[in-house]
């Protein structure tokens, strides 16, 4: 299977909108990053992990010409404003595209998108068939996914054990029985927002930590925002077996 980045950034801290900042006026490519998202092709299966408010642009950059899934981590609207436009998908493939979420985060999808679920549908509506989730493993087809509970301050949001690879995204703490899940993975993703202290993600040493904890063969950081620095600036600063994860970046898992 191939997992690509499709956004390694955030809404967090410093706006994602062009501020001035060093990480705005870069040149490098790897400090371009946009909403925190993946995507993931294997086992005749295409699925995104997230559909944030630059998903549009996301999967145009990635070429990506196929949809099959949307599995959500929660609610938040930098992980779901842009579930408006699977619509181009339904059209090419001619039907729904499968939507994994727990009760509460289709919840928020019925009051964020109310006219997708909508009895009476008008012509040209995105088009979905909602799965709830919860924190069993389920299956997209032949590709196993393990949901892992972690809190965002005190929310609780899901990230994804695949085989060999974790993906957490907004997390804060994690508890010794959902670390239990992780431990064993050759490549895990978590979030690293920035280096000052936050009520609901992890700081930059905070995700050095838990990197060290679990053991992974790979760690990549992903949901930076500007405050934490360059793509290369940080890149020196990180220990062995860690690196910072950026747009466009494509993973053998």
């Amino acid at each position: 299977m191939r997992v690509t980045f499709l956004g390694t950034g955030t809404s967090q801290g410093v706006p994602v909108i062009a501020c001035g900042c060093e990480v705005c006026k870069s040149a490098d490519p790897r400090d371009k990053r946009l909403r925190s998202s993946i995507l993931i092709e294997g086992e005749g299966q295409v699925i995104v992990i997230d559909s944030g408010p630059d998903f549009r642009y996301q999967m145009l950059r990635a070429d990506v010409q196929r949809l099959d899934a949307v599995v959500f981590t929660h609610e938040h609207k930098d992980h779901v404003a842009g579930l408006d436009d699977i619509r181009a998908f339904n059209y090419k493939q001619k039907g729904p595209v499968e939507v994994y979420a727990t009760t509460r985060v289709q919840q928020a999808l019925k009051r964020e998108f109310s006219y997708i679920f909508e009895e009476v549908k008008y012509q040209g509506i995105p088009q979905v068939n909602l799965h709830t989730i919860d924190k069993e493993p389920f299956n997209i087809g032949q590709i196993k996914f393990i949901p892992i509970e972690v809190m965002h301050y005190k929310l609780p949001i899901l990230g994804f054990r695949i085989n060999d690879f974790t993906y957490i995204t907004d997390a804060k703490t994690v508890s010794e029985t959902e670390k239990e899940k992780i431990k064993g993975s050759k490549i895990l993703v978590i979030n690293a927002l920035q280096k000052q202290e936050h009520i609901s993600h992890f700081t930059f040493d905070e995700a050095i930590a838990f990197a060290r904890d679990i053991g992974a063969e790979q760690t990549y950081f992903t949901h930076i925002s500007h405050r934490l620095g360059k793509h290369a600036d940080v890149s020196a600063s990180l220990p062995p077996h860690v690196a910072l994860a950026y747009d466009g970046l494509a993973l053998v898992i």
